[in-house]
């Protein structure tokens, strides 16, 4: 006697939804894994067969496309952030003399610990300036502040200072890591500035402006 189609189709589904039958398939996740793999491997293929020179050529300008992007990335450096301590104050809750800031700049600098010895020589150089009565002691200012305010003094350190700043914001608040060439260069600007007399045609203490 011959089965019906149908029924005959329909009997096997019942049979194979039986779960014993599946105990074994893989999971959701190798499944959607397989699915990648078999169609990353079509696309190489296709670009393989387009390109000149098949596979080889494929390589050839992978390569050729990782160089151009290490060249740039060496030429062009990475991408630096612009000033970001807009809302984030120079010291911290305690803020001691500049001599303070300028021995912990010196103990981490003693241990290679570039980013922090670049931030205390920083509060150390404001902090100076503070205690020379060239900048009003101002909580919550920050090292792009700071640096606006010296510059109108010190007009001849103007541009080392804003430098200064924006060094100190990468490292604080962009995760840039300081080396000891950045500290040196400070570190030799605070060393200048004690030096460096006001510029008398200027007032020599800044009244802050209200905060944006």
């Amino acid at each position: 006697m011959t089965v019906p189609r149908d029924p005959a189709r329909r009997a096997a589904e019942d049979e194979l939804s039986d779960p014993a039958y599946h105990q074994d398939d893989p999971g959701l996740f190798r499944r959607v894994l397989d699915w990648f793999w078999e169609h990353l491997g079509d696309l190489l293929g296709s670009a393989a067969d387009a390109s000149p020179g098949g596979a080889v050529g494929l390589l050839v300008i992978g390569a050729v496309v990782v160089l151009l992007a290490v060249t740039l990335r060496a030429r062009l450096g990475s991408p630096r952030p612009g000033p970001t301590s807009r809302d984030g104050a120079l010291f911290p809750a305690r803020v001691g003399t500049a001599a303070d800031h300028r021995a912990a700049a010196d103990a981490h600098a003693a241990h290679h610990r570039w980013n922090e010895a670049l931030q205390e020589r920083m509060r150390a150089l404001v902090r100076s300036l503070e205690e020379r009565a060239l900048l009003e002691p101002r909580p919550g200012r920050t090292a792009d502040e700071a640096a606006t305010e010296a510059g109108l003094v010190l007009p001849a350190h103007a541009t080392a200072l804003h430098s200064a700043a924006r060094a100190f914001d990468e490292v604080t608040y962009a995760a840039r890591a300081a080396d000891e060439t950045a500290y040196v260069r400070l570190r030799d600007l605070d060393i200048a500035i004690r030096d460096t007399r006001p510029d008398t045609a200027r007032p020599p203490r800044l009244t802050p402006g209200p905060r944006r």
